[in-house]
């Protein structure tokens, strides 16, 4: 699972289409229940969130991966992933979980697992206009309490120390 602000950029950037989000029901399942028990978020919270991740990109949910699951070569808990992204002709994987996703499970469908600290340098390189408009975005709409740009990047630190120091050398 990518930790919450990481996935709100990730989320944002999707929104400005610099790159196209895919997941399966049974990810955005997870994500909900990990908001609950790992974020703390309330059940109402999290089910809104992952509803509006549906509704921003109705095209982004994969199906028909079923039956690629058990080929999968990765760890056994994340199979449904692989084979989702095998099933969307995916390029990469963005996980935090690199570790699950051996290059070997990979290269028989041209996939690679990136970590959301080298995708989000990437989407940076090549997108600084609107992935600096994206973190103020982020940080505007955050209201309770209200967050700075600075505030929000000291809190992207530590999951995303190449990202936040990118951003910084630009502002």
């Amino acid at each position: 699972m990518v930790p919450y602000n990481p996935a709100s950029v990730l989320l944002y950037l999707a929104k400005e289409k610099t790159y196209r989000p895919l997941w399966s029901t049974h990810i955005l399942d997870e994500v909900e229940r990990n908001l609950v028990a790992k974020i703390g978020q309330s059940p109402e919270k999290a089910a809104r969130r992952v509803r509006a991740m549906r509704d921003a990109f109705p095209d982004a949910e994969v199906a028909g991966y079923d039956t690629l699951i058990e080929a999968m070569e990765c760890d056994k808990k994340d199979r449904h992933v692989l084979a989702a992204a095998v099933r969307a002709n995916a390029e990469v994987v963005v996980t935090a979980n690199l570790k699950d996703f051996p290059s070997a499970a990979l290269e028989p469908y041209d996939l690679k697992a990136v970590g959301p600290d080298d995708f989000l340098l990437d989407q940076f390189d090549l997108y600084p206009e609107k992935t600096l408009g994206c973190l103020r975005r982020i940080v505007e709409v955050r209201r309770k309490p209200p967050e700075t740009l600075d505030y929000f990047l000291g809190c992207l630190e530590e999951p995303l120390p190449g990202f936040v120091a990118g951003v910084r050398r630009l502002l």
